[in-house]
């Protein structure tokens, strides 16, 4: 009688570990801002220019999307991308591209979607990327703001 309920107990139990894992993936998607600046280049850039990257995502189905605009900047953006894996300070190469690739200038605003590996998406949700906007006067970049998804 006891092998019976320590069965049924480890069915239920099972059965919660599965619920939850399930609802986890199928978590809404979250949506929220990163403010980009000069004073976050690294080294910081003096620019009149600023911007803003509004962004979704889903964690269960690892899709990023933004729409980014940015105005007052020095000169035309080239490009931009995710970069990382960076702290806030640091720099790190490009993991996507957020511009058209091989497009000669950029204009506001910059909309699209990717789907980020399992490994970028561990960087993207541990805010150890960042959002770079390029120009031809800061090829490094001139505007940029670190990307931490809401807990």
């Amino acid at each position: 009688m006891s092998r019976s309920i320590s069965q049924r107990a480890c069915m239920v139990f099972g059965g919660l570990a599965l619920a939850g894992a399930l609802s986890f993936a199928q978590a809404a998607p979250v949506s929220f801002a990163v403010p980009l600046t000069g004073a976050q280049q690294v080294p910081p850039v003096q620019t009149p220019g600023s911007g803003n990257a509004a962004l979704t995502y889903d964690a269960g189905s690892r899709v990023v999307t933004w729409n980014i605009t940015f105005s007052g900047l020095t000169s035309p953006v080239t490009m931009a991308h995710f970069h990382g894996p960076a702290a806030a300070g640091q720099n790190a190469g490009v993991k996507v591209w957020i511009s058209q690739k091989g497009t000669a200038e950029v204009t506001s605003p910059i909309t699209g979607q990717a789907t980020l590996s399992a490994d970028e998406a561990k960087l993207f949700e541990g805010g150890q990327m960042y959002i770079n906007v390029h120009t031809k006067n800061n090829p490094n970049g001139e505007i940029r703001g670190q990307v931490t998804p809401p807990k």
